[in-house]
């Protein structure tokens, strides 16, 4: 029998420090490998000319698809995540397959880990 996961594995994902474009370039690819609470239409706006953007989404990362390449990003972005210990993993690998992945930091707390990266074009 196939062991599943008794429960859904939720990352949620704050994009910050690109364009509107980059943030829906990450957004669209992972949109792509797992289920998401956000819809195709729902595209990165750019709010404030100058204030800084930060754009969220919530990823269910129990079961992967097929991930096509990204496109290229135009500079690179930041990402946190904060999930479960196995679905920051399962999103880290993910990430790593798809782009030059830099740690800015991690912190693990009793249930959830916290995941701080830089995401360059490969």
């Amino acid at each position: 029998m196939d062991r599943v996961r008794p429960h859904e594995e939720p990352v949620s994902l704050e994009i910050s420090g690109c364009s509107k474009e980059d943030a829906r370039i990450v957004f669209d690819t992972l949109c792509a490998c797992f289920e998401s609470d956000r819809g195709p239409e729902e595209v990165p706006q750019q709010l404030h000319e100058s204030r800084p953007m930060v754009w969220l989404g919530t990823f269910e990362v129990t079961d992967a698809h097929e991930c096509p390449p990204p496109a290229r990003l135009s500079s690179s972005v930041e990402a946190d995540a904060q999930g479960g210990y196995w679905a920051i993993e399962r999103l880290r690998t993910t990430l790593d397959s798809l782009f030059a992945v830099r740690d800015l930091s991690s912190a693990s707390g009793d249930q959830e880990r916290e995941l701080h990266v830089r995401l360059e074009t490969r």
